[in-house]
């Protein structure tokens, strides 16, 4: 299959060629699978249009005058031919000139349909992975409906005042952020992608449905977290050390609580599994700042700016399941409120009471005078 924007360049390429009085005709052919599946020399552009209609492959003398004759240049990768350019010409040898132009025509019409039929194959890679990513979206709705029920069930059972009702609550909280998550992912569409001039990356942003911007109390976003935490810590084995206090605080809670939700994801994954951790906070001169914390062994220094890169991780992560995805997701939310994400080692610097070696990864935040309760 050839695409109409590879015919158009054709058409352009050889209609260039009308100046060229001793040129007779053009064409322009592509190695395509015929009907028993062989691959075959097919015409796609003729010049002048009204040779189009003819289709010489391997005999088509007869179509020439005998002061006529013609050449054929390759449209190649490599060793392998993918098509041909056919010269008709009236002249003998060609000007220097003209074969220049005709080589240079040959050499861009030979990478732009490699380029063609590599976006044709990536597009259809694209849709196929589009199809199983519904496909395991919808399967995954069963499932979750599933453990749903079951949770309310369970909470129809535990009586109001008991200690394990609010591990239940927070249970169907997680549950309704996979929905989220879900609905986000059948909502997206992919958009194509235009090439940049590779001098920064695109940020990477949480779909709309997730990363919602509206201002509302950071308290009750964060509480599920401390909540999945002190639970995380306790099958762990490890001391977990919440805030003594949550800042009474009004900004894009949503996206704070995914930005921490990250970082205290890698603080458990990556740190030290006998280690403490904690999250820190503290209210001054008109920022927020949140940091997650844990008592070590302190990142590499030639590991702490490469880590917020994109699918880069440290060495203790290296044989570790992961994406390398989490702190670059959390720069970049962090900088799209208008903030910074950055590591502070050790995590004493931010505090005497904290760790006198590890990391703290700190959240710092612009507040304005309506934030504040």
């Amino acid at each position: 299959m050839i695409s109409p924007r590879f015919r158009h360049l054709v058409a352009q390429q050889l209609n260039q060629f009308s100046d060229c009085a001793q040129l007779v005709g053009l064409g322009v052919y592509v190695a395509l699978p015929s009907a028993s599946g062989e691959l075959q020399l097919q015409l796609i552009q003729a010049w002048p249009e009204r040779t189009a209609r003819l289709e010489p492959v391997a005999s088509g003398d007869p179509l020439l005058l005998a002061d006529q004759q013609r050449r054929w240049l390759p449209l190649r990768r490599e060793a392998a031919i993918v098509g041909a350019l056919r010269v008709d010409s009236s002249a003998e040898p060609w000007s220097d000139a003209l074969r220049a132009r005709l080589q240079g025509a040959a050499l861009l019409l030979s990478d732009a349909l490699l380029l063609d039929l590599e976006q044709q194959r990536l597009q259809g890679q694209l849709e196929q992975e589009r199809r199983q990513r519904s496909l395991l979206v919808h399967q995954m709705r069963n499932p979750l409906a599933a453990l749903r029920t079951f949770t309310q069930l369970l909470l129809r059972r535990v009586e109001p005042g008991d200690t394990r009702r609010e591990l239940v609550e927070h249970l169907l909280e997680e549950e309704l952020a996979l929905d989220r998550y879900l609905d986000a992912l059948t909502q997206s569409e992919s958009a194509p992608a235009l090439p940049g001039d590779g001098a920064a990356e695109a940020p990477l942003l949480l779909p709309p449905a997730l990363a919602a911007d509206q201002s509302e109390p950071l308290q009750p976003r964060l509480q599920p977290l401390l909540a999945r935490a002190a639970a995380t810590a306790s099958l762990q084995g490890r001391r977990w050390c919440p805030p003594a206090a949550l800042p009474e605080v009004k900004l894009a809670a949503a996206s704070v609580a995914e930005i921490l939700a990250n970082l205290l994801e890698n603080a458990f994954r990556y740190s030290d599994a006998s280690g403490d951790l904690g999250l820190w906070c503290l209210q001054d001169k008109g920022m927020l700042h949140l940091a997650v914390w844990d008592s070590g062994p302190a990142i590499a220094p030639q590991e702490r700016k490469r880590i917020f890169q994109r699918g880069e991780r440290g060495e203790r992560g290296a044989g570790l399941s992961g994406t390398g995805l989490g702190l670059a997701l959390a720069r970049d939310q962090a900088e799209a409120l208008g903030g910074r994400l950055e590591l502070v080692v050790p995590a004493s610097q931010l505090a005497p009471e904290l760790a006198a070696c590890g990391n703290a990864f700190v959240l710092s935040l612009p507040l304005n005078a309506a934030a504040t309760s």
